[in-house]
């Protein structure tokens, strides 16, 4: 069954996730857990102190951790804001809501310290639990892993909690945007393409309508097959790389070999900074955005020249260069000649 949208398993990659949740842990000092909406841990626990693994194993206390951590989480949605709380063992705690379009899809809980002031005098002991002589046995039996607990001033407990609310939404808001721009982009890339016959052009009318719905599609990662001087020799064959986050990019620059699209347009589209993109395009490719592009275009610009009779300066401008000396000048860059001698060499002129 397919999950939805607003199901945490779906947005992220628990195990990068955990990950990242393993480095808050050391920073913050303090354990870490996520939940997802129905308060199930879909993470492993970072950094649990002794102490609390202790009480977690115990037959009788650990009803009272369950109740802590759901209250806590129910009472962070209502806020929809960090809830920072005192646990059964005055034991300071938060709950930090994540949400999507306002929807709640889980929590961060962390927490596992003490206080060093009496700054949170006024928080609220979420879960009281009845004195029994064998709470006390238990409690004086793990009197040193309780003294081994983090102490952190309540100011910097607000602070973390913050801090974490921030980064914890926003990356899983990103991942949620990402997977929308996706599904679109695979809806797109499953409608057929348009036949448009060779060197046939749209009506002058239809031209600014069609490139609205294009650029929208394209911001969004779609892809369009377009017509006109792109269907002198059919596209590309899709070419598929090992990092998925550069697929619309590839899909798009294979496709669209006829026109001009920038770096910073490609990043757009992979929904990633330019300088990540940059980065992760190098990686993948083994040079740089602007050569791939560039080889790629006098790829293309020679199957041009070796299967159709289009003259040099028809090829410069389908393929968006800015003027036919400049595409000369990159094609004997690449092949050691121009492109009239190629076109006669590969005829045996």
């Amino acid at each position: 069954m397919r999950l939805s949208k607003y199901d945490l398993k779906s947005i992220i990659d628990l195990e990068k996730w955990h990950a990242l949740q393993d480095s808050m842990s050391l920073v913050t000092q303090m354990a870490i857990i996520t939940v997802d909406y129905k308060g199930v841990p879909v993470t492993r626990h970072s950094h649990c102190q002794a102490f609390c693994q202790a009480v977690r194993q115990d037959a009788e206390l650990s009803s009272y951790c369950q109740k802590c951590d759901a209250r806590g989480g129910l009472e962070a949605v209502r806020l929809n804001e960090p809830y920072v709380y005192l646990c059964h063992f005055n034991i300071l705690d938060i709950a930090i809501p994540i949400t999507v379009d306002n929807q709640y899809v889980g929590a961060v809980m962390a927490g596992q310290v003490r206080l060093a002031d009496n700054g949170g005098s006024r928080l609220e002991q979420i879960v009281t639990r009845p004195a029994s002589p064998e709470s006390a046995g238990t409690f004086a039996a793990l009197r040193q892993e309780y003294e081994q607990l983090p102490v952190m001033p309540y100011d910097q407990v607000v602070t973390i909690a913050e801090m974490l609310s921030h980064l914890c939404n926003y990356i899983v808001e990103e991942a949620s945007r990402k997977n929308e721009i996706m599904d679109l982009y695979r809806q797109a890339m499953a409608v057929p393409p348009v036949d448009i016959l060779p060197h046939m052009r749209l009506a002058d009318s239809a031209c600014p309508a069609l490139q609205e719905v294009q650029q929208e599609l394209s911001d969004s990662g779609a892809l369009l097959e377009s017509g006109g001087e792109s269907s002198i020799l059919p596209a590309s064959q899709a070419v598929s790389c090992s990092n998925p986050t550069l697929q619309p990019a590839f899909d798009y620059i294979h496709s669209r070999e006829h026109e001009n699209f920038s770096l910073e347009a490609m990043a757009r589209l992979c929904h990633i900074s330019p300088s990540y993109f940059s980065r992760l395009f190098v990686r993948e490719s083994g040079e740089n955005f602007s050569a791939y592009v560039s080889r790629l275009k006098i790829g293309r610009a020679k199957q041009l020249l070796e299967t159709t009779g289009l003259s040099v300066n028809q090829i410069s401008d389908h393929l968006s260069f800015c003027d036919a000396g400049y595409f000369i000048k990159i094609f004997k860059k690449y092949e050691q000649r121009t492109p009239a001698a190629y076109r006669s060499w590969i005829r045996g002129e």
